[in-house]
């Protein structure tokens, strides 16, 4: 079981802060440095404020409206044909550059970085469940149990766009308060640790636990 001094009890104060989960790099390069990373920054706010425009929309047609998803999408697909129309039609008249094949289709890098990164959040699923730390072990099954009580209440779609508006917006919040959030957070840790000392103290530590073998592999 991991041993915890008294000093590891003790919050820092906002002054002596360091940087949440331990990073190094900015978070700019933690997301990827790329056009993730900036709409997610809002870097490019006429982008990220688009994204979350068009995902309000559909999340009002189906959830307010309450419209059929084949219908919806046809709309959508009707909509940006028409667009693509006035838009082709209409370059050479108003000087306009043209769409090209380029413009709408996502590119190997994007998709590669996305399976990059829900690789890496599996990777990390696993070893949590493995309990190599049991203060994660207990946050993550916390949290996913509040998000099965918050579903039970809600359909799926609503779960759905809660999420899309934590991607979009948790990031540059923090990134703004980080200072603020680091230091709750850090505070939170703490008695999560006290907590877990006491758990460790009272119950883990007096479980049986069997001699471990190695495995041999041929």
């Amino acid at each position: 079981m991991p041993i915890y001094s008294d000093s590891d009890d003790q919050a820092p104060g906002p002054s002596t802060m360091s940087k949440m989960f331990g990073r190094n790099r900015p978070l700019h390069s933690m997301l990827g440095g790329r056009r993730v990373a900036d709409i997610l920054l809002w870097r490019n706010k006429t982008l990220s404020a688009s994204i979350l425009a068009g995902f309000s929309m559909i999340w009002f047609l189906f959830e307010v409206v309450e419209l059929h998803f084949i219908t919806v999408v046809c709309y959508m697909l009707m909509t940006f044909m028409l667009i693509l129309l006035i838009w082709i039609q209409g370059a050479s008249f108003f000087r306009w550059r043209p769409p090209t094949i380029y413009d709408i289709q996502v590119s190997e890098s994007t998709a590669k970085h996305v399976l990059t990164r829900i690789n890496k959040v599996l990777i990390k699923f696993y070893r949590i469940s493995c309990g190599e730390d049991f203060v994660r072990f207990f946050v993550a099954l916390a949290i996913i149990w509040l998000l099965s009580i918050f579903g039970s209440y809600s359909s799926a779609l609503n779960v759905l766009y809660v999420v899309f508006l934590g991607l979009i917006l948790i990031p540059v919040l923090y990134e703004r308060y980080e200072r603020e959030v680091s230091y709750i957070a850090t505070q939170g840790k703490g008695d999560m640790k006290r907590l877990y000392k006491k758990l460790d103290t009272k119950f883990l530590s007096k479980i049986p636990r069997g001699p471990v073998k190695e495995r041999k592999y041929k």
